[in-house]
């Protein structure tokens, strides 16, 4: 009954009901608009803003045309080593000579290319099918190298044409010389097997290293010529290398990806 006699005496006393309502402090009117501008600006840059990204991925230099390998057509103990490897060689041309029951039989090129990989000796005993030889389908030694990018399957819609490509060479110190500059070429439409890409590159190791986490899909890069670099290509630094890049050097390829808008990460 107290605390209710109390109550009514409060009701009857008119003190301080000339006194307007405060419904808010000036520092929460401040908060209140500066939360609701920054929510207005963040939702239209969800909706027109683009964010950059990029995908990374094993790469590889070759001249473009791929390899292929050079397997003995009988067995039999070699006899003469005709070629060296790193050589360039026409179409045709005699890579060693094997002795065999029938007589004496010369191993030719398939095409012409140079030879990566050398795999027998003088005097070494070769089978029907052995792998001999490992040959890049190359015309002329000072043919333009390209970079392929073996990107796993599921970023490769996402590349768009001519997207610009940092390479990470192996043989090159990144932190002195950069990284080596291109552009996306072309864009594979099917993933590739171990197998696919051991025939293209005529190396089966290669082949399975590029496949550890899936069929990938190769991109083609277009390395960026710079007639003033002692490479022939530009790199992010001033001139690159004081050496000349070779084919089957690996690498370390980072393809920028087509810009998406922040929303589209929120729809399903």
């Amino acid at each position: 009954m107290q605390f209710r006699r109390q109550a009514l005496a409060e009701l009857q006393t008119p003190d301080e009901l000339d006194i307007p309502v405060r419904l808010a402090r000036p520092q929460g009117w401040f908060v209140l608009i500066v939360t609701v501008v920054v929510t207005a600006a963040a939702s239209v840059w969800a909706v027109t803003g683009s964010v950059a990204s990029t995908v990374s991925a094993p790469a590889i230099l070759t001249h473009g045309e791929g390899s292929y390998i050079l397997q003995s057509p009988a067995a039999g103990q070699v006899t003469a080593v005709l070629a060296k490897q790193g050589q360039t060689l026409p179409a045709d041309a005699p890579v060693l000579r094997v002795r065999t029951a029938q007589g004496e039989t010369v191993v030719r090129t398939v095409a012409a290319g140079r030879v990566t990989v050398l795999a027998v000796a003088l005097g070494q005993i070769v089978s029907t099918g052995a792998d001999i030889a490992a040959v890049e389908k190359v015309s002329r030694a000072n043919a333009p190298l390209v970079a392929t990018v073996y990107v796993p399957a599921e970023n490769a819609a996402r590349i768009p044409a001519h997207a610009p490509v940092d390479l990470t060479v192996q043989t090159v110190p990144a932190e002195r010389f950069g990284v080596l500059r291109g552009h996306v070429l072309s864009v594979d439409r099917v993933p590739q097997s171990a197998r696919q890409i051991a025939a293209f590159l005529g190396d089966a190791q290669l082949g399975e290293q590029f496949t550890k986490k899936g069929r990938p899909v190769a991109v083609t890069v277009r390395l960026d010529a710079s007639p003033a670099a002692r490479s022939g290509y530009r790199w992010s630094s001033a001139g690159g290398p004081p050496y000349p890049l070779t084919s089957m050097t690996l690498a370390t390829g980072a393809i920028r990806l087509a810009d998406r808008r922040p929303v589209d990460w929120l729809l399903p």
